[in-house]
């Protein structure tokens, strides 16, 4: 039985015109049309379950995810999730632990505001969940094995100690990675997202799952594709791009 899943990317709920950037209006606009259209939320573990298990979820079902815990997912999305019931998953990057006793908040990123753990150990009584990305940001696929291990299982270790559960996903930083770099996640989580840009389906790799990045629907109603069938031609049309850089990546090492 063929089915997929749609799995949204989004990073920095702001109204900045950077790749990053998905503005407010937007979102909360979005997020109201598709709930008022009895969309609904999966968390990514619910999601992965669907796909080992090659059974079709309810119908209108997709997942939120969050990459690096920009404080505008307190802010913003938190709020509005909340509201509605839905659920996302966040992936952290965190900070060395020794750092962590000076200060609440997560490392600046892109010289923007990140979440404190406060609001963190907050979020997931209301379906919020977190996930490891990383500890400094890099392309794991330029790094040696022991680094590229080293930055993976401290910041899984890290959110572990600090909420005082398992984190089970993870995502890659860029979305890049390599067979040594999926190896090493595989050993130490549930489930890993990458920069495919396409529908999770029931052959999906789930140590590489596609997602759709929301830099890409930015005005008004493009998220409403996901609710018909043009949304796979929209995703085509726009992982081309993608492919193209990504093989230019690759062939450049």
């Amino acid at each position: 039985m063929s089915f997929f899943l749609s799995v949204l990317a989004f990073h920095d709920i702001n109204d900045q015109i950077e790749v990053i950037s998905f503005s407010p209006r937007k979102f909360r606009r979005g997020i109201a049309r598709l709930h008022d259209r009895w969309y609904r939320t999966l968390s990514l573990l619910e999601a992965v379950d669907y796909l080992q298990r090659g059974v079709a979820p309810p119908e209108r079902r997709f997942v939120i995810t969050f990459d690096e815990g920009y404080q505008t997912v307190y802010e913003e999305a938190f709020p509005l999730l909340q509201n509605y019931g839905m659920s996302a998953t966040v992936f952290l990057k965190v900070e060395d632990k020794r750092n962590m006793a000076s200060t609440n908040r997560l490392p600046s990123l892109n010289g923007l505001i990140m979440l404190t753990w406060t609001e963190i150990r907050e979020m997931p009584q209301w379906g919020i969940n977190f996930g490891a990305h990383i500890l400094t940001h890099p392309d794991l696929t330029l790094l040696p094995g022991d680094r590229a291990e080293d930055e993976i299982c401290r910041s899984k270790a890290i959110i572990e100690d600090a909420l005082g559960v398992s984190i089970a996903s993870f995502a890659y930083p860029f979305g890049r990675y390599a067979s040594m770099c999926r190896e090493i996640v595989l050993a130490h989580f549930a489930c890993a997202c990458s920069d495919k840009i396409d529908l999770a389906k029931a052959c999906s790799d789930i140590y590489a799952l596609e997602r759709v990045d929301v830099y890409y629907p930015r005005t008004d109603g493009l998220l409403e594709i996901m609710l018909g069938k043009l949304f796979l031609w929209y995703i085509l049309a726009r992982s081309i791009p993608r492919r193209v850089r990504s093989s230019l990546h690759q062939g450049s090492r």
